[in-house]
C-alpha cells in the first residue's frame, strides 16, 4: 500500500521537538489492494464473523495476529495479496491492522487461539520502507503504523556510519515518522570516541531530532528512555550489533532476546533476530524488533524531492536562485555557499550526495 509522502514543514523556531507539523498519513481503506471481496462476507455459508487486531509477528509465510479481544491467532494470507504500484516483498507488515477469519483448514498449535486467514488490511498511518536486499526493484516494509523509530547508533564495536544514519532519517522524514537516534554501548567508548558520539549528538540536536546516551551496563539513559517509550508503538532498528537485544531483554524483563558477542576479526555484528516481532512493554506501549540491516537502500524517492528529507537543506535551499536547485552546480546556490561557511555539516552534505547519486546499495555498504 503506498502513502504519499510529504514535504516536510521547517523546524520550530524554538529550537525543540519534532517539525511544527508531523501529520499521519491518510489511505482510503482498500484504495490499493487488489482481490475478491474478503471471506467473512459470505453471509449464510457458516464462515465466522470477522476479527480485527494486529500482525504481532511476520516468520515469511505464517503471521501471528494479536485481536482486539487480546487473542493470538496463526494466520496465513488469503489468496494472492498485492498492492497496487508498490512491489514489496512483504505485503503485509507487523503493525499492520488486518481484517481476519478464523478457519479450520489447519491445525492450531497449543499456543494459539486459532488458526485465521488474513482477509483485508485496514488503513495504514504510515510505514518505513527501504529497498529489498536482494531484489533492487522490490522494497521491504519494516513495519507499519508506528509513532516513532528508536535508531540505535554506536560510535564503536561496530561503528555505524553518518550515512546510514542519514539515509534513514530521509526515509523516516519523507514518510513523518519522528526517529529519536540512541547512541548505544556508551560504556565501551574511548575518550575520543566520547567526544565523536558529542560531536555527532551536537550536531542531530541542531536538527531537531532527539538524541540519548545510552548504557544498559551502567545504566545511562534508561530511565529517560522508559518514558520516550511509554504509550507509544516504536520501531526498534539499527545495524546488527548495536545492542537492541541486549536492550529489549532489559526492559522487558524475562524475554531473554538471544544475544551474540561481536565478531572480534570484522568488529560487526551478528543477526540473532531472524524475523519482525511487536512485543508489550511492562511500562506500557508496544516495540517492535527488527532483524540488523547494514544498509539502508532508499525506495520511492525521487531526485528532485530527495533535498526535502534533509531539514537543514531544505530549509537553506529555499534562498537558492533557482527553485529547482539540486545542490550540485547550479549558480546562487545558497545551500553550497551554507557548506563553505560552516553552516552545513559535510557529513550530511556528503550523505545527501550520495543518495542523489548513488541507486546501487551495495556501494554504499564498504566500509561498516
Amino acid at each position: 500500500m503506498r502513502s504519499e509522502k510529504l514535504t516536510p514543514l521547517p523546524s520550530s523556531p524554538e529550537g525543540e521537538g519534532e517539525p511544527k507539523t508531523l501529520e499521519t498519513l491518510k489511505v482510503s481503506p482498500r484504495g490499493d489492494l487488489v482481490g475478491g471481496a474478503p471471506l467473512a462476507t459470505r453471509e449464510g455459508q457458516g464462515v465466522s464473523p470477522p476479527l480485527e487486531g494486529v500482525i504481532i509477528k511476520n516468520t515469511g509465510s505464517w503471521y501471528v495476529v494479536r485481536t482486539d479481544d487480546d487473542r493470538l491467532f496463526s494466520c496465513k494470507v488469503r489468496g494472492n495479496f498485492r498492492l497496487r504500484g508498490l512491489r514489496t516483498t512483504n505485503p503485509v507488515a507487523v503493525g499492520d491492522r488486518v481484517s481476519i477469519v478464523q478457519s479450520s483448514e489447519f491445525r492450531v498449535q497449543s499456543s494459539f487461539s486459532g488458526v485465521g486467514l488474513i482477509t483485508d488490511i485496514l488503513d495504514r498511518r504510515n510505514y518505513i520502507i527501504r529497498r529489498a536486499s536482494n531484489l533492487s526493484k522490490q522494497s521491504h516494509i519494516l513495519a507499519a503504523n508506528v509513532d516513532q523509530v528508536l535508531l540505535l547508533v554506536t560510535i564503536a564495536h561496530p561503528v555505524v556510519s553518518t550515512t546510514f544514519i542519514d539515509r534513514f532519517l530521509a526515509v523516516a522524514e519523507a514518510y513523518r515518522v519522528p526517529v529519536i537516534l540512541l547512541f548505544n554501548k556508551t560504556d565501551l567508548y574511548s575518550e575520543a570516541e566520547n567526544g565523536q558520539m558529542q560531536s555527532l549528538i551536537t550536531l542531530y540536536r541542531s536538527l531537531h531530532y532527539q538524541c540519548l546516551p545510552c548504557s544498559v551496563l551502567r545504566g545511562e539513559g534508561l530511565d529517560e528512555l522508559k518514558d520516550m517509550l511509554r504509550d507509544r508503538v516504536t520501531l526498534l532498528s539499527g545495524n546488527s550489533g548495536v545492542g537492541k537485544s541486549t536492550l529489549l531483554n532489559y526492559l522487558i524483563p524475562g524475554l531473554d532476546v538471544r544475544t551474540e558477542a561481536i565478531s572480534e576479526s570484522h568488529d560487526s555484528g551478528q543477526h540473532t533476530t531472524t524475523f519482525s516481532e511487536m512485543f508489550r512493554l511492562p511500562t506500557g506501549g508496544d516495540v517492535i524488533d527488527t532483524p540488523g540491516i547494514k544498509g539502508f537502500g532508499t525506495f520511492d524517492i525521487e531526485r528532485e524531492e530527495l533535498s526535502h528529507y534533509f531539514r537543514e537543506i531544505f530549509q537553506i535551499g529555499q534562498e537558492c536562485r533557482f527553485q529547482d536547485c539540486t545542490h550540485t552546480h547550479e549558480p546562487g546556490c545558497a545551500v553550497r555557499q551554507a557548506l563553505d561557511e560552516g553552516r552545513i555539516s559535510p557529513s550530511r552534505f556528503t550523505s545527501y550526495l550520495s543518495m542523489l547519486e548513488d541507486k546501487d546499495e551495495d556501494r554504499y555498504r564498504q566500509g561498516y
